[in-house]
């Protein structure tokens, strides 16, 4: 198992006892199931970015410390270097990178998100989150799949998008393609 997916497993479930919540009352929060979210806490099972995020929201603690142990210290800037960012465990299939991670009391979650080129899983593993999100095209092709539509991005492209509703995201033309996601 993946160190850094048990450190992440164990903060998660003592910010979740910490606030109070049953992991019945946590997991309606996060829009899983109590099973979910005990493969979550046992460190069986990634945590998806847009869940570590939510869970975050409902446990009144900071995605950076759920993420590396240590509360972000920085108020009035953050930098990020080039490759840099906290690396976020979501699925074995996409890359994060938290690039404001640091900054205390965001108001967004900013993450640099690289899919591989084509696979067959991809598209099919639909997420949903109750925040919005603004996903900004790098490089490569990326289509994004959300609601039944299905939209073909470029680099400097765009879209915003409610993420309560499923959507997924696939790299087009044999390369990987990164992107900003930003969620809100």
């Amino acid at each position: 198992m993946n160190s850094k997916r048990e450190e992440i497993a164990s903060r998660l479930a003592v910010a979740r006892e910490c606030s109070g919540l049953s992991p019945d009352e946590a997991a309606a929060a996060a829009g899983v199931d109590a099973a979910t979210l005990d493969s979550w806490e046992s460190g069986a099972a990634d945590i998806p970015a847009s869940a570590l995020t939510s869970l975050a929201a409902v446990l009144k603690t900071d995605l950076t410390e759920l993420l590396t142990g240590q509360p972000p210290k920085m108020h009035i800037f953050a930098v990020t270097r080039a490759g840099q960012g906290e690396r976020v465990a979501r699925r074995e299939d996409y890359q994060y990178l938290a690039l404001a991670g640091n900054f205390a009391g965001r108001k967004v979650e900013l993450f640099e998100v690289t899919v591989p080129p084509e696979t067959e899983s991809q598209g099919s593993h639909a997420n949903t989150h109750p925040n919005h999100e603004v996903s900004y095209v790098l490089s490569g092709k990326l289509r994004v799949n959300i609601h039944g539509n299905t939209i073909d991005l470029t680099p400097g492209d765009s879209i915003y998008f409610d993420a309560s509703y499923a959507h997924s995201m696939q790299a087009l033309g044999g390369e990987p393609a990164r992107f900003l996601a930003i969620i809100i």
